[in-house]
């Protein structure tokens, strides 16, 4: 058991490594594809591309206001935008009651492929 647990303290280290790598290797790929007016450069056989997504951050207070019953809370237990999305397309909501429960926030995703 003993050698479980260092090959997957081991392994655990090497994941925390190679994630801080990857987030040095994103900014600086997300810098260059900044700097060019497409949002994408191609070096050799592969390309990058920015993509940027618009995501809703609820604010828990103002949400829990516009529910239309304090049971829905519970479906919900936090403000979490994909549960509020599926409670708006069962019709228990609408987008029109969730005005002022949210922000919209940019998020800009990587894609890195070969082409």
């Amino acid at each position: 058991m003993e050698e479980t647990f260092r090959q997957y303290y081991e392994l655990k280290q090497q994941q925390k490594q190679i994630e801080q790598q990857l987030e040095t290797l994103r900014n600086v790929i997300i810098a260059y594809c900044n700097g060019n007016p497409a949002g994408e450069l191609q070096a050799g056989d592969y390309q990058a591309k920015i993509i940027v997504q618009e995501r809703r951050e609820y604010d828990d207070a103002r949400l829990f206001d516009v529910l239309p019953e304090a049971d829905m809370w519970r479906l919900l237990s936090k403000s979490d935008a994909s549960k509020v999305a599926s409670v708006v397309k069962l019709n228990l909501l609408s987008e029109e009651t969730l005005r002022g429960t949210y922000t919209n926030k940019s998020v800009q995703t990587l894609q890195v492929k070969r082409v």
